[in-house]
């Protein structure tokens, strides 16, 4: 236990992040995979990118690759963090992934958003000319 929040439980968990979706670990192995190899061959067109997304990429992608490994290794995810408040027990590969999510989100509501409609308005002005 740490304090009164956090505790360790080891848990072999077959299916997706938080313990969802069980006895699907060929699936989420293959997903881990095709996450990877798209991050990969994005990565390219990263050095432009605005650094919140390559953080949340990066994120991901050590995510996906922590929890491939165990898949590959194990056949099961190992998990071991449990919060009590929270349903399911996770790991840190869990919480990377979850994270870079909401830092992508977060990025295409706010930001994303924000570009894009900077690019139409640019676009109806050359249309306009």
């Amino acid at each position: 236990m740490l304090g009164d929040l956090v505790y360790l439980r080891l848990v072999h968990n077959t299916g997706a992040a938080f313990g969802m979706l069980p006895n699907a670990s060929l699936l989420f192995g293959l997903a881990a995979v095709a996450v990877i190899v798209g991050i990969l061959m994005y990565s390219r067109r990263l050095a432009g990118a605005a650094r919140i997304v390559r953080i949340a990429l990066g994120l991901e992608l050590g995510g996906a690759l922590g929890n491939l490994v165990d898949r590959v290794r194990y056949g099961y995810v190992v998990d071991f963090i449990d919060v009590r408040v929270w349903p399911y027990v996770f790991n840190v590969s869990d919480s990377a992934i979850t994270i870079g999510v909401v830092l992508l989100l977060y990025h295409i509501l706010s930001e994303g958003g924000r570009e894009a409609r900077v690019e139409s308005e640019r676009s109806a002005g050359d249309r306009a000319t």
